[in-house]
């Protein structure tokens, strides 16, 4: 028999970074879930992408046990990853934060394509393109 599920958590938490204080360990200890266990998890699940945000899905079951699932980085972290700016434009339409090429957007399309509501590679670049512009990067 399936284990009752009996509370689902979302959390954005740095890549290998997790630790027992804010926001992990009071999400996670309301639920009952042995802390330590789930950063020691979570940090050895995400070595290898240092320097991400990675959004994580976890499932607390009725015997306090979990799983976790991670998702890929928001496409606005990768937008600024690419153009190397600290944060976009506060005023999207009269300042520009930086410029994207569109093998940029390629690639951070592929990267997403698995977590975006999309059908093909074009219909992924152009929500990535949307959201480039919404943070003030120009699309060249």
């Amino acid at each position: 028999m399936a284990k009752k599920i009996i509370k689902k958590i979302k959390l954005q938490i740095p890549a290998g970074k997790a630790t027992p204080a804010p926001p992990v360990g009071p999400a996670l200890g309301q639920v009952g879930i042995p802390i330590g266990d789930f950063v020691n998890k979570f940090n050895d699940a995400t070595k290898g992408m240092l320097g991400d945000i990675i959004p994580t899905d976890i499932t607390v079951y009725e015997d306090r046990s979990f799983t976790f699932v991670l998702k890929t980085p928001p496409a606005s972290s990768l937008i600024l990853k690419a153009v190397g700016v600290e944060k976009g434009s506060g005023k999207n339409l009269v300042s520009k934060a930086g410029k994207i090429t569109k093998a940029q957007i390629k690639e951070i399309a592929e990267k997403k394509m698995k977590d975006l509501n999309a059908g093909d590679i074009e219909a992924a670049m152009k929500i990535i393109e949307g959201t480039a512009r919404s943070m003030g990067i120009e699309v060249k």
